[in-house]
């Protein structure tokens, strides 16, 4: 599965389409998303920060802060937040990955472990 990056304007308009149950406005912005040109290769953490959709369920993982050692700030919404337990990223030479464990009602240690492609720009795993 793959995770798409949510720029500010596509965030607030996919809540909203999300909000209304109006899923072609998801759509729209989901196209307009895979025609983005996208961003150069960056080993650094900070690459991951930002909102990134998970285009079949309208899911959105929020990477806020990274420190040194990778410990992330994130959040999970499905559209409501769900506990993030615990969220880190690590570097294998220029390969950036993410992990990030959910631990709430129905979501019992749900995990996520994604890797950075740079030439798309997109977060991909299970």
């Amino acid at each position: 599965m793959n995770w798409q990056r949510l720029r500010p304007n596509e965030a607030s308009m996919t809540s909203a389409a999300r909000t209304r149950g109006e899923t072609a406005g998801l759509l729209v912005v989901i196209a307009w998303m895979l025609v983005v040109p996208a961003r150069a290769a960056d080993p650094d953490f900070q690459t991951l920060k930002g909102r990134w959709l998970r285009p079949d369920g309208g899911y959105v993982l929020e990477i806020r802060k990274i420190a040194a050692d990778g410990t992330m700030d994130a959040a999970y919404l499905n559209p409501r937040p769900v506990n993030v337990s615990r969220a880190k990223a690590t570097r294998d030479k220029t390969t950036l990955r993410v992990f990030v464990e959910l631990r709430a009602p129905n979501y019992p240690g749900s995990t996520y472990t994604l890797t950075y492609d740079p030439k798309r720009d997109e977060l991909y795993g299970v």
